[in-house]
């Protein structure tokens, strides 16, 4: 397969990149710094430098040729303001969107957040902003006609990965490694049932091919 992640220098995505070079897949991560392009390169992913803050939906398009699916795993990061929530975590998740319909790629898998759509929308504090953004791209997503899986997944932590999850429409609080969240998604991509599903995604005691079954 060849998969193409956006926001490919995030921890996730480079835990994702890994596993795909690993198993003979081949992983494109979308870069904005150049400069992030040698630890793609390491993960054994090739990149792709494009701002999706900046692009237009044919110049992303072009880098989607041939994809067999895309990832959205972008994020403004921590220390952004409420206005990078909106334009990365919202807009470029829909022009992701965009082009991979422009391009002909149908699967789509987004990284998303649990409690997305508990968001208060009279706050104008930046994690509720992100919630929003969050929110608003899920939604945009499920309206299309994509085969999108939205994961949500709850706290995130860079414990090593035990492979175990708990996944569900609802899950409770709890938190996740980033590197079982990838792991998660590389399933995902195999796993047609999971297409036109959101969950959230927690540790738990349950082999993640198991616990993806029992969505089904």
């Amino acid at each position: 397969m060849r998969i193409v992640i956006a926001g490919g220098h995030g921890q996730i995505a480079l835990h994702l990149e890994r596993l795909l070079a690993a198993r003979g897949d081949s992983a494109v991560g979308l870069v904005r710094n150049p400069d992030h392009s040698a630890d793609l390169q390491a993960a054994g992913a090739t990149p792709v430098v494009v701002d999706l803050e900046q692009a237009t939906v044919d110049q992303l398009a072009a880098s989607l040729t041939g994809a067999d699916a895309v990832v959205f795993a972008a994020g403004a990061g921590p220390g952004s303001g409420a206005d990078r929530k909106d334009t990365v975590d919202r807009a470029a998740a829909a022009l992701l969107a965009d082009a991979a319909q422009a391009a002909g790629v149908r699967r789509y898998v987004m990284v998303s957040a649990m409690g997305a759509d508990g968001y208060d929308p009279n706050s104008t504090e930046v994690f509720q902003v992100y919630l929003r953004a969050k929110a608003q791209a899920d939604a945009d997503l499920r309206g299309r006609d994509l085969d999108w899986t939205v994961v949500r997944p709850g706290g995130l932590t860079n414990s090593a990965p035990t492979g175990l999850v708990t996944v569900g429409e609802s899950t409770g609080r709890g938190s996740v490694p980033r590197a079982d969240v990838a792991a998660v998604l590389l399933a995902v991509l195999d796993h047609p049932a999971t297409v036109g599903r959101q969950f959230e995604l927690i540790s738990g005691p349950t082999p993640i091919s198991e616990a993806l079954n029992q969505l089904a």
